[in-house]
């Protein structure tokens, strides 16, 4: 039993699929399948349920599964931490969140900072991002909303306020504030079911007994205001994209009703090891946002974290 034979066995458990494990890890299919029959034969167990071509984990495999992740992932970390105290080169970080446009000052500015360093962004859902969390395949996690899960910590980077935008031209674009009553006939922008934009307006509408009016749905977030300002329909947006789109043609209100905020966190693993350039990379962005709120963000809007540290996260944002 070598490193590489569980290695492979994991790749196979976690998508239950030889030909999908074996593209992800660039090698031939019967490679993958003799290591497979080589392991079971050593552990005297079958770890697999096989149906014609369809293979099911089984409670062996399961319960092998468990053990060889908690192994591989303290050889990864050793391996990482082995690196950063030898020097031997500047790291790299991965970083998942729902939208990569409001990360790009950040991004910038830690590249100029630390150009030797390697980073890789993914754009994925809250449920995409747990998963990335689970298998270790991210450092941290940039979310809107809490994701639960044992094992996790959060840094509170920004507490704002959530604003209703509608087009220039729209009857309600000179009012301040306005009631979700009197915008449940309205058609709203907003995102697929799993990101926080829509996660908020339908428990905005859960509180008067209404569904919201959806005229358009979709999975890039960025793209909101851009169907705003077209007069499309009206859509939520947080308070800090205020600042970068004070020449769009849209005017911004604000809701009367608790809990139109949006908390924006950056969420890792506790059990894993904390390299040296993604610890630099989680206090440039506690930095970053607690700046960016004070420059952009109008008093009763802000309410940004100061000096946030990991804390305990079982589904909720913590600050110590």
């Amino acid at each position: 039993m070598d490193l590489l034979s569980l290695r492979y066995f994991r790749a196979v458990a976690r998508r239950e699929h030889i030909s999908r494990a074996a593209e992800e890890l660039r090698v031939a299919q019967p490679s993958v399948s003799r290591t497979i029959a080589r392991l079971e034969a050593e552990l005297g167990v079958p770890l697999f349920d096989r149906h014609g071509r369809a293979i099911r984990l089984n409670r062996y495999g399961a319960a092998f599964l468990t053990r060889v992740e908690r192994a591989l992932d303290e050889l990864d970390d050793a391996r990482r931490e082995m690196a950063d105290a030898a020097g031997l080169d500047d790291g790299g970080v991965a970083v998942a969140a729902e939208t990569l446009l409001p990360l790009t000052e950040l991004l910038a500015g830690f590249r100029a900072a630390h150009p030797g360093v390697t980073v890789r962004c993914l754009q994925s859902t809250p449920e995409v991002m747990r998963e990335h969390l689970r298998a270790r395949e991210v450092d941290f996690c940039i979310a809107s909303q809490p994701l639960p899960g044992p094992g996790l910590g959060a840094v509170r980077l920004l507490h704002e306020e959530v604003l209703l935008t509608v087009p220039a031209g729209h009857p309600l674009a000179g009012r301040e504030r306005v009631t979700v009553e009197e915008i449940a006939e309205e058609p709203f922008i907003t995102t697929r079911p799993g990101h926080w934009q829509r996660a908020l307006l339908e428990r905005l509408f859960t509180a008067i007994g209404r569904r919201p009016v959806i005229s358009c749905e979709g999975d890039e977030p960025g793209a909101t205001h851009f169907l705003i300002a077209a007069g499309l329909g009206i859509g939520l947006m947080p308070s800090l994209a205020r600042a970068d789109l004070v020449s769009a043609p849209l005017a911004w209100l604000h809701l009367d009703t608790p809990g139109c905020v949006r908390t924006l966190s950056l969420v890792r693993r506790e059990d894993s090891y904390l390299s040296t350039a993604a610890a630099r990379f989680r206090d440039l962005a506690v930095a970053h946002f607690a700046e960016r709120a004070q420059r952009t963000l109008p008093a009763g809007e802000l309410r940004a974290s100061r000096g946030s540290v990991l804390a305990p996260y079982e589904g909720g944002v913590l600050d110590r």
